[in-house]
């Protein structure tokens, strides 16, 4: 008899317990009926807002499993910057949020900002820059 204990791996440990959004059945295509030539033109009509004020605004993925890394290389002061910036928000707002979260809001933001705002958006500027 062995005395070896056996225990669950980690696959075991967090597997998920309720069917994840992913593992559903794929998305039917939606039927495509004939539309009159009159509705048609309709459509055609030039939109009267510009396409980038109607899009919904861009979200951070937050709390999730992340299927997808990118290691981004930082010197020792932005480091510390970024957990300073981590321990202010802890202290001040009461948000315990890690280090990755934080990075992702932060290019949320940014890339809301070059969606909304183009050349005037201040990544555009800060590029130019230097």
């Amino acid at each position: 008899m062995s005395r070896r204990v056996s225990l669950p791996s980690a696959d075991d440990l967090f597997r998920p317990t309720v069917p994840q959004p992913e593992m559903a059945a794929p998305p039917r295509a939606p039927a495509v009926r004939a539309v009159p030539d009159q509705v048609r033109a309709a459509d055609a009509e030039p939109e009267t807002e510009p396409a980038a004020k109607q899009r919904t605004p861009r979200k951070p993925s937050g709390r999730v499993r992340h299927d997808e890394k990118m290691t981004v290389y930082v010197t020792s002061e932005e480091l510390l910057e970024i957990e300073h910036a981590r321990l202010s928000l802890r202290r001040t707002h009461g948000l315990a949020v890690d280090r990755g979260r934080l990075v992702r809001e932060a290019v949320s933001l940014v890339l809301a900002d070059l969606e909304a705002n183009g050349e005037d958006s201040i990544l555009v500027r800060r590029l130019t820059e230097g």
